[in-house]
C-alpha cells in the first residue's frame, strides 16, 4: 500500500509542476514516469524555455507552486547560469532548459525513454487523467 500512496503523491506533484510550467507558457513540456528505470525519482519533467529570464521565471513558478502545496524543494541547480535549471522535489525532477541546451543533451534519448523498456512517455496534456 505504501508504494501506491508514494506513486499517487509523486503523480500529484508532477501534475503541479506541469501546471506551473504551462501557466508560464513552457514549450514542449514532457512528463515521464521513470519508476521502472531509476530509484532516484518517480517522474521526470522536461521543458524548454525561450530565454534565461523565462527559465528563471519557470523555476520560480515551480518552486512557489510546490511550496504553496506544503511541500519542500530538495534542491535547485543552475539558476545562476540559467541555461539549464534542475528543480528536485524528490519524487519529481524537473529539467528547465534553453532550446539549444535541450537539443545538445537530448535527455529523452540519453535516458532511453522507450515504453518497451519501462518508461511511459506522455505529452503534458496527456500526462494525467482529468480529475486527478
Amino acid at each position: 500500500m505504501g508504494g501506491q500512496v508514494k506513486e499517487l503523491k509523486s503523480k500529484k506533484i508532477a501534475q503541479l509542476v506541469v501546471e506551473a510550467l504551462e501557466d508560464l507558457k513552457g514549450e514542449s513540456v514532457m512528463c515521464f514516469d521513470v519508476q521502472k528505470l531509476t530509484e532516484i525519482t518517480d517522474y521526470m519533467v522536461i521543458v524548454t524555455g525561450r530565454s534565461s529570464t523565462h527559465i528563471k521565471a519557470m523555476s520560480d513558478s515551480v518552486a512557489k507552486k510546490v511550496k504553496d502545496a506544503g511541500l519542500d524543494i530538495l534542491g535547485m541547480e543552475g539558476k545562476l547560469q540559467s541555461e539549464w535549471i534542475l528543480v528536485d522535489v524528490g519524487g519529481v525532477v524537473t529539467h528547465i532548459m534553453l532550446g539549444p541546451v535541450r537539443t545538445l543533451y537530448n535527455l529523452e534519448d540519453l535516458w532511453g525513454f522507450d515504453p518497451a523498456k519501462g518508461a511511459e512517455r506522455f505529452v503534458a496534456d496527456d500526462c494525467f487523467p482529468k480529475g486527478l
